[in-house]
């Protein structure tokens, strides 16, 4: 199987969990997995490097690096063109079109030659019987047609989120008479299977596209174990609680003064909040903006209310950071078709979580029930600033024994179980006679 996986490990993405699980898995059921990414050094102009990501992956997994990098993330002015130092915005206004002139996506379009030719070489010289790609970039799903429309290797595309759906406006991304929608529609034509997170983008593409419907399945995201901390009573809120936001900042700077300004609230309401710290860790900004932007002039402006910045987490210290922490924030943009894996995973602590998201959020959807959640109430300050407080109080009560059956309604979310179904039977259909109860065993 070829594995078009640009994000797989040590690239610092959050796509990176899924990408590792998925090869693990296909390689249990005897696979031959490559998996097809770029340059290692091209992640350290984005969002870095996590070799602990790596050290789960299987070692049978064959890692082809493609010659592709961001040249907007570049930082390194000693190689920037006259053009690009004394005229940056027509620079990136060319720098875009000509991305746009291969295919119809702005910062990756260019890519596809390489990523064309590169997995035909891959398959030339270790001939396959699957390809599976994961977008995005959607650049991506080029490279899958091509070996197709080439030699007829099968192929699934695994969407994640989905291409012409917006899933933070909701509805349709571009129409079905685009050069997008052209493309998208000529990609999916003869995919084996096509695989979304969650039941909302499923249901937009088939919608999208009656006749592909029954080739349309929910691949959920999910946790993994080694990420959860141990069970404990938490810790003495005398003198204060420590609420935590662990994933990327990468939503736009009034999202994040919204919860600022509810913590705030919340501190001016509540003694105990106003004892309490709120630590925000994860990724903020890429290339020249990375934690030089809006965002972090935000959280200066409110570390007088006790907001840090702690950045990045490696995977290995994910489960200690969680352990660290009273209560969790979970800070999402989007909506009905936004799930977010890092849902999964904050459900999984055990610990109180406050939902900053809209409250029609398929997050919602996948908390509800769990207890030490306060209920998704929308964006409104007002109503936020009783989340943090309510968090605040379930977290000074709760015992270990709640926190355990907390924990427990995130027991069937594990990344391994959800993903399992699919690979499976993409497996068998491509493979007949592949899963066996020794490959499902291992």
């Amino acid at each position: 199987m070829i594995y078009l996986a640009i994000g797989f490990p040590p690239a610092a993405k959050s796509c990176a969990y899924r990408m590792r699980e998925t090869a693990n898995q296909f390689c249990a059921l005897g696979w031959d997995v490559t998996v097809v990414t770029i340059l290692e050094e091209s992640w350290e102009r984005e969002y870095g490097l996590d070799h602990t990501l790596s050290e789960p992956v299987d070692p049978r997994v064959r890692i082809v690096e493609l010659p592709l990098a961001r040249e907007d993330l570049q930082t390194d002015i000693r190689t920037f063109s006259e053009k690009r130092a004394l005229r940056p915005t027509a620079w990136a206004k060319q720098e875009r079109e000509r991305h746009l002139e291969h295919f119809p996506e702005l910062v990756f379009g260019g890519w596809r030659d390489v990523l064309e030719q590169g997995v035909l070489d891959v398959h030339h010289a270790h001939p396959a019987d699957l390809l599976l790609v994961s977008c995005a970039p959607y650049v991506n799903l080029a490279a899958a047609l091509r070996l197709w429309e080439d030699h007829k290797v099968p192929y699934t595309v695994d969407f994640r989120d989905g291409w012409s759906v917006d899933v933070i406006g909701g509805g349709e991304a571009f129409s079905k008479d685009s050069e997008a929608g052209v493309w998208e529609d000529k990609v999916l034509r003869d995919a084996t299977s096509i695989w979304c997170v969650n039941d909302p983008i499923a249901d937009f593409y088939r919608d999208r596209y009656p006749a592909l419907a029954d080739r349309v399945e929910v691949a959920r995201n999910g946790f993994d174990p080694d990420s959860v901390p141990s069970i404990s009573a938490g810790h003495s809120a005398e003198g204060g609680l420590t609420f935590g936001y662990l994933g990327s900042v990468n939503f736009r700077p009034e999202f994040l003064k919204t919860v600022l300004d509810a913590w705030r609230e919340a501190r001016r309401r509540d003694p105990l909040v106003a004892r309490s710290r709120f630590d925000i860790r994860g990724h903020i900004g890429a290339g020249a903006s990375r934690e030089a932007n809006a965002h972090m002039d935000l959280i200066r402006e409110a570390e007088r209310d006790g907001v840090s910045f702690g950045g990045p987490v490696a995977k290995a210290q994910v489960a200690e950071t969680y352990g660290s922490w009273d209560a969790l924030v979970l800070m999402l943009v989007g909506g009905r078709y936004v799930t977010s894996g890092k849902v999964y995973e904050f459900m999984a602590t055990g610990l109180p979580v406050v939902s900053a998201h809209e409250a029609d959020h398929d997050a919602s959807t996948v908390l509800k029930g769990r207890p030490l959640w306060t209920g998704a109430h929308g964006m409104d300050v007002e109503r936020l600033a009783d989340s943090f407080v309510e968090a605040a109080r379930m977290a000074a009560e709760a015992t270990a024994e709640e926190r355990t059956t907390a924990r427990t309604h995130a027991s069937r979310f594990t990344r391994s179980t959800l993903l399992a179904p699919s690979v499976r039977r993409l497996s068998e259909a491509v493979r007949p006679g592949s899963v066996t109860a020794e490959s499902v065993q291992a």
